[in-house]
């Protein structure tokens, strides 16, 4: 099964309408849904999204086994999306050897 990591930030709306597209995708694979804040959780949440977590540790933790990463450019920027990008978290999935969309 692959592993799918959707990241977010801000109001989560980029990574809302992803979550919904990858539900109506036919596949072998789980989405894990994360935001840099609550909001963006919770969009991801209100979109279909079953696991979900929310700041920089699960982005870190879950970076390291994800085949697939999705999420705004920003999320491989440190300090992007004003700020709620931290360092580790672009270092994560940046060093992260799963694809990035």
């Amino acid at each position: 099964m692959k592993k799918i990591l959707v990241i977010d930030g801000q109001g989560g709306r980029l990574g809302g309408e992803l979550v919904e597209k990858l539900l109506n995708c036919d596949g072998d694979f789980e989405i894990i849904a994360i935001g840099t804040n609550a909001s963006a959780t919770e969009s991801m949440i209100k979109a279909g999204a079953k696991m979900c977590a929310t700041g920089e540790n699960p982005v870190v933790f879950n970076s390291k086994t994800a085949d697939i990463i999705v999420g705004p450019i920003g999320i491989v920027i440190a300090n992007s999306l004003l700020g709620e990008v931290t360092p580790k978290m672009s270092i994560a999935v940046g060093e992260s050897p799963a694809k990035k969309f």
